[in-house]
């Protein structure tokens, strides 16, 4: 069992009306929200914990969370509103406005974690940024990364920061803890000042760092060295989802294999590794390929 824990929210997404007027369609989303889909709909057991609301988004996100066959029973439920991030568009790629103020997920407090018997944990997006849920996150990151394999994508929204510092001294801690970091070469260069993975592998102790550069492909760098994956050709209209999808067909890979678990990971060849990432790409360019976040189903590959 995988368990993801973080931001469920819902994208206002541009889109044009009937008479040209610009206007938004509320799609749900949210980083770790959409690595739990994509999960679910690649056949991978999982879990998804975060702050939902019990308003009409809310029960969007539940809707789409039971559609997806992602288990939402460890949430916690309030009557806060939902999060919106407004979506803007430019050569296909996504910039945000967040309105998070006082939301369910917003306010998740350590009194909320639940117990968790899942194998691997998934953590990252935007919940990290803010408080309390970002500090909920980490104590629950940090209590659990002893017994259970931990990943985690920083996912690196700069907007969105209210508090570098504390946001960065969290980063640290809990990237200190992951047995797998994944970070965009975007992100990286905002983590540690350069795109050094190996520096990053060194300083955290992780297992494995995927480093992800869009059509250039993924290296998964490991204490063995580095290796390059290619990136699958597509025909891209956005790329919203394609990290989150990325990081799921990693895991389900993994999952299948035998090697996301504590153990497992530090046993896995540079074979299975590589067929993780390949894997990924290949999920990754179908969410790419349309609108939105819309990770493939296991019949569509």
């Amino acid at each position: 069992m995988i368990l993801c824990c973080g931001e469920a929210l819902i994208d206002m997404l541009p889109r044009e009306t009937a008479a040209g007027e610009s206007a938004f369609a509320p799609h749900a989303g949210g980083s770790v929200f959409n690595t739990a889909i994509a999960l679910g709909r690649l056949d991978a057991p999982v879990q998804f914990f975060s702050g939902l609301s019990s308003d009409l988004f809310g029960d969007v996100l539940r809707a789409e969370l039971a559609a997806s066959h992602v288990d939402a029973s460890p949430a916690d439920i309030s009557d806060r509103p939902t999060t919106l991030a407004f979506v803007k568009l430019t050569d296909g790629h996504a910039s945000y406005a967040f309105y998070d103020e006082n939301t369910a997920g917003r306010m998740l407090s350590e009194d909320d974690l639940p117990k968790v018997g899942a194998d691997a944990l998934f953590f990252g997006g935007i919940s990290l940024m803010v408080e309390p849920c970002g500090a909920t996150y980490e104590a629950l990151m940090l209590r659990e990364a002893p017994n259970r394999l931990t990943m985690i994508d920083p996912n690196i929204r700069p907007s969105f920061i209210r508090d570098e510092t504390t946001y960065r001294t969290r980063l640290t801690r809990m990237m200190g803890a992951a047995d797998i970091i994944k970070t965009s070469d975007e992100d990286l260069e905002w983590i540690v000042g350069n795109a050094d993975a190996n520096a990053l592998l060194a300083s955290t102790g992780a297992q494995v760092i995927l480093l992800t550069r869009g059509g250039d492909g993924v290296s998964i760098v490991t204490a063995d060295g580095t290796y390059d994956v290619a990136a699958e050709r597509a025909q891209v209209v956005d790329t919203v989802g394609a990290g989150d999808t990325f990081s799921a067909g990693f895991m389900a890979q993994l999952h299948k294999s035998g090697h996301l678990t504590k153990d497992g990971i530090r046993q896995a060849a540079e074979a299975d590794l590589r067929a993780a990432a390949a894997f990924g790409a290949k999920v990754a360019a179908i969410t790419v390929s349309r609108a939105g976040a819309n990770p493939p189903w296991t019949s569509e590959l």
